[in-house]
């Protein structure tokens, strides 16, 4: 394998300029090092931040750019020094594939706030060049960034764990909102939102969801599980629920107003934010009076993602995926857009990436 490493021997899909289409392209991996692990990629979850790259939203895109940052797949080689990996190994790769391994986050196993991260694509490694992600048909990680699929648990179903499930399961732990009974709402019922509600059932809380689309409505009670469901634009719905929830998850992605859900808190409350919008604005008598917090989360750790993979293989918390090949993925792109999947996209590359 360590003379295959100038070959131009890895098959993925790249955007070549800010349209973000997709098509075939061929390039090298690095060879494996002493501390890294070899995967052939069978699964990768599809993201915002696919769409968001490919498409220079942030100004900072290297072409050709091979998105893809929910990676699962089966260890094919591990190096002379990898302990915890072997061959056949069922694994997961997540948003990052690098960081400095000796500041405080680090040591903190919070290596995804570390500020020399290399991002899992589109990031510059430690070699100098530029990471390419999961649309492709392997990839070389240091075991550090590896983590342990129980067998019992679908690749398939494993990829969105790696991005979407982690960006609302740490949150919550860090909140405490793993304790059964306490109240939970979640706004937006996407890739984030819906792990957020099995998340929140499999905590054992109450759980709220907030939409503004009552379609959502069936399956956010039948299909999830969901206690209740409110159309977040009735202001009599919304009123109803004033000073009921412990916490809120926000995975909404375009701007909104603040203030009526700040007012849903309880005295202490906690609003966690994993979203994006362009900008945060609430009336500070709604943080001050009742106590209330507005918290930031961006994906977890190295301890809490293998802790949450393990904790999703034993309550069997899949989520909801429509498997595609990757002669889709643009399509698939189109259609996250328009917010039209139930609830993530999940390449297969194993059987389409040829």
């Amino acid at each position: 394998m360590s003379s295959e490493g100038a070959k131009e021997d890895c098959l993925g899909w790249a955007a070549r300029d800010p349209s973000g289409l997709l098509s075939p392209y061929k390039f090298s991996r690095r060879t494996v090092g002493s501390d890294d692990v070899s995967i052939r990629i069978t699964h990768c979850g599809v993201c915002y931040a696919d769409v968001a790259w490919t498409r220079n939203e942030h100004g900072d895109s290297k072409y050709p750019l091979v998105p893809g940052h929910e990676i699962v797949g089966i260890v094919k080689e591990v190096g002379s020094s990898v302990l915890r990996f072997k061959v056949g190994d069922h694994v997961g790769v997540g948003t990052y594939v690098n960081s400095c391994r000796e500041c405080e986050n680090c040591n903190d196993r919070l290596e995804n706030n570390c500020e020399k991260g290399v991002f899992t694509f589109d990031g510059i490694d430690a070699d100098g060049t530029v990471t390419k992600g999961g649309y492709s048909s392997y990839i070389v990680v240091h075991e550090r960034y590896c983590f342990t699929i129980p067998e019992n648990l679908p690749l398939a179903s494993a990829a969105p764990l790696l991005c979407a499930g982690i960006t609302v399961y740490t949150p919550m732990m860090r909140h405490k909102m793993n304790q059964p009974g306490k109240s939970l709402g979640v706004i937006g019922l996407g890739g984030l939102g819906h792990m957020a509600v099995m998340f929140g059932k499999a905590f054992g809380l109450k759980v709220t969801v907030f939409s503004t689309s009552i379609s959502k409505r069936e399956e956010a009670l039948s299909l999830l599980g969901a206690d209740h469901f409110v159309v977040s634009s009735d202001p009599e719905q919304m009123k109803a629920m004033a000073k009921s929830l412990h916490f809120i998850i926000d995975t909404a992605a375009g701007d909104h107003p603040f203030d009526p859900y700040m007012s849903l808190l309880k005295t202490g409350g906690v609003l966690a934010l994993v979203g994006f919008p362009s900008e945060v604005k609430f009336s500070p008598a709604n943080l001050n009076i009742g106590m209330k917090t507005v918290s930031g989360s961006l994906t977890g750790g190295t301890k809490d993602i293998q802790e949450m993979i393990d904790f999703c293989a034993a309550q069997k918390i899949y989520p909801n995926i429509e498997v595609i090949p990757i002669d889709y993925a643009n399509e698939a792109l189109e259609r996250l857009i328009k917010r039209d999947v139930k609830y993530r996209f999940v390449i297969d590359i194993e059987n389409s990436l040829k």
